[in-house]
């Protein structure tokens, strides 16, 4: 029996997702369910990248994964779990480390933007982040990763620790010259990068992405938003110089808010473009705002309710870090047996 192509993905745990989280990461993983064997995780171990308070850290966590399962992933048709209770991704990461090099990691394009605003106190997991990424990906064999434009940087990354290990560590079937390799100790993954909504931009910046902590209040909605919010928010959107209604470079708030619409009702941009005809601006706004309003409102209101009952958000939790370490232990073992480290027999 053929087994379906893995597809893994995971966010950062913030009490701030993102309207463009949902349509560019959430949205798009429930169209995959049904073609792929799905795993999805909230990576609290990169959020300390950067300072965190813990009590806040802890929240976000729950909140992120009341958001998870509100907006349709059911931990019974996916692998659902919380990257720090899952030992094998920490063990994993550090050989990675080992295998890359500094000057693979000194060409990661985030890490220079994110370096900048750091100041000269720049955490060295800053640096070292995209490593413990590929051991997020490698650890479960995953053949698909969801990112947006401006994380395929790291995938790239990945596959090259891949193929350099696979390359240096696969085992012969024998210690004959010539012999056949066994099968490699990591599957190469590819990135999959949705064609429509991958890049929400801010609303108050359309150059911008749409970003957890990097917009103003009024540049992001946030799916713990009040109704009254989105519409205040998406009626003060940004727009651009002329009146017409039209899907080009050279209008990015115009396009932005076409991007919103299509990635949440699933028509193409040109055939919004052509239902605006003769309209301004405020009709773009006014249709946008009522389209993540509902949207928005059921994954809130879900969320809310799962907030209000910790036990059951427990039970996911453990239940997901059991499943997710069975399905990881192999391959940790199998790269600990390459490397050459002294495992006990059973």
């Amino acid at each position: 029996m053929n087994r379906k192509a893995v597809m893994l993905s995971g966010i950062k745990p913030t009490n701030f997702l993102t309207l463009g989280n949902s349509i560019g990461a959430i949205k798009s993983w429930l169209n995959l369910f049904e073609t792929y064997d799905p795993i999805f995780m909230v990576v609290d171990l990169h959020s300390l990248t950067v300072p965190q308070d813990p009590e806040k850290l802890r929240e976000a966590t729950y909140r992120s994964l009341a958001v998870y399962v509100a907006a349709g992933l059911d931990p019974k048709r996916c692998l659902l779990f919380v990257q720090s209770q899952v030992p094998e991704h920490a063990q994993l990461s550090w050989i990675m480390n080992c295998m890359a090099t500094m000057g693979e990691l000194n060409r990661m394009t985030q890490f220079k933007d994110k370096s900048e605003r750091a100041g000269s106190h720049i955490p060295a997991g800053l640096f070292t982040y995209p490593v413990l990424m590929a051991a997020d990906i490698l650890l479960y064999q995953a053949n698909w990763v969801p990112v947006g434009a401006d994380q395929k940087q790291h995938i790239e990354l990945t596959r090259d620790l891949a193929i350099r290990m696979n390359n240096r560590f696969t085992p012969q079937e024998g210690p004959e010259a010539g012999a056949t390799p066994k099968k490699p100790l990591f599957t190469i993954p590819e990135p999959y990068i949705p064609p429509v909504g991958a890049r929400i931009m801010d609303l108050q910046e359309p150059t911008n992405k749409m970003g957890k902590s990097d917009s103003s209040e009024n540049g992001a909605v946030y799916l713990f938003d009040s109704d009254k919010d989105i519409e205040r928010k998406l009626k003060r959107a940004v727009t651009d110089s002329g009146t017409e209604i039209a899907f080009s470079d050279d209008k990015p708030g115009i396009q932005n808010l076409l991007t919103i619409q299509a990635a949440l009702t699933g028509k193409k941009p040109q055939d919004l473009v052509a239902a605006y005809a003769g309209k301004q601006y405020g009709h773009l706004k006014v249709d946008t705002a009522e389209i993540v309003v509902q949207a928005i409102r059921p994954v809130r209101d879900e969320a809310e309710r799962l907030l209000k009952d910790r036990g059951e958000l427990d039970r996911i939790l453990a239940e997901g870090a059991r499943r997710a370490s069975e399905r990881a232990a192999p391959t940790l073992r199998r790269v600990y047996d390459a490397l050459g480290f002294a495992l006990p027999r059973a």
